[in-house]
């Protein structure tokens, strides 16, 4: 599992994947979501804004990513 830090409440979950570089633009994030390819806390997920704080994990291709907040 790859953290990824935040220094907001939270991130949606596009933001995620982009920061993350799991995905090369917010065009190809939209597509991958709404395309079913992307899991939250275990279950697909198809909405791009879907807002994840720490405790929340989101995988793509086998990886998965975790928001954490900044020190």
């Amino acid at each position: 599992m790859r953290n990824i830090t935040i220094r907001t409440e939270f991130i949606k979950l596009q933001d995620l994947l982009k920061l993350a570089n799991a995905v090369g633009s917010g065009g190809e994030a939209k597509e991958r979501i709404q395309g079913g390819e992307v899991r939250v806390n275990g279950e697909v997920c198809t909405q791009r804004g879907k807002k994840l704080r720490p405790g929340d994990v989101a995988a793509l291709d086998g990886q998965e990513y975790a928001p954490v907040y900044a020190d």
